[in-house]
């Protein structure tokens, strides 16, 4: 018993304070290149701030961008998409509502989609008092929402964004 205790802390000294040999160094050089590479092209880390996601997505929630959600397909409604704003790092997280050859229109805080409201739990998560005529998405675009459209229409950021700014979307939630 005594020897295999001793086996086993040197087993976990070995893996927890590795001698920086040659194998160490190239181990340790592979792991800092494997995740550059996840987190930077992969799975952003990011931080949601704001309020308009609420109540999907908290003021300061962090979050995961997937990114490999949409290298093979576009973007469909009702999915939360995280969209290059400025530069690599500034994005905004927003909800598809409409697609390219979609009809999208605010009516008195009603939102239609092609002449009629959509049958999901997030056509109407807040009330709102917004009326934008109708528009139609042009191809290669899709229309993004926040889902706190009880901010007011002048502090959100919405509307027709092209698909490719579409960076990913949240891994969890």
């Amino acid at each position: 018993m005594a020897l295999r205790m001793r086996q086993l802390g040197e087993a976990l000294r070995a893996f927890l304070l590795p001698k920086p040999n040659r194998r160490f160094w190239v181990r340790l050089g592979l792991e800092i290149v494997v995740a550059w590479f996840f987190f930077g092209k992969v799975c952003t880390l990011s931080w949601t701030q704001g309020e308009s996601m609420l109540p999907t997505y908290g003021d300061r929630e962090f979050l995961l961008c997937w990114q490999p959600r949409y290298w093979f397909r576009d973007p469909r409604p009702g999915e939360v998409v995280m969209l290059r704003l400025a530069g690599p790092r500034v994005m905004l997280l927003k909800r598809v509502v409409a697609v390219a050859g979609d009809s999208v229109e605010f009516r008195s805080g009603v939102l239609l989609v092609n002449g009629k409201e959509p049958d999901a739990f997030w056509a109407s998560l807040t009330l709102c008092d917004w009326d934008l005529p109708e528009r139609l998405v042009r191809p290669g675009h899709i229309y993004v929402v926040g889902d706190n459209r009880s901010m007011g229409i002048d502090e959100h950021e919405f509307g027709e964004i092209a698909v490719s700014r579409v960076v990913g979307g949240p891994l969890f939630h």
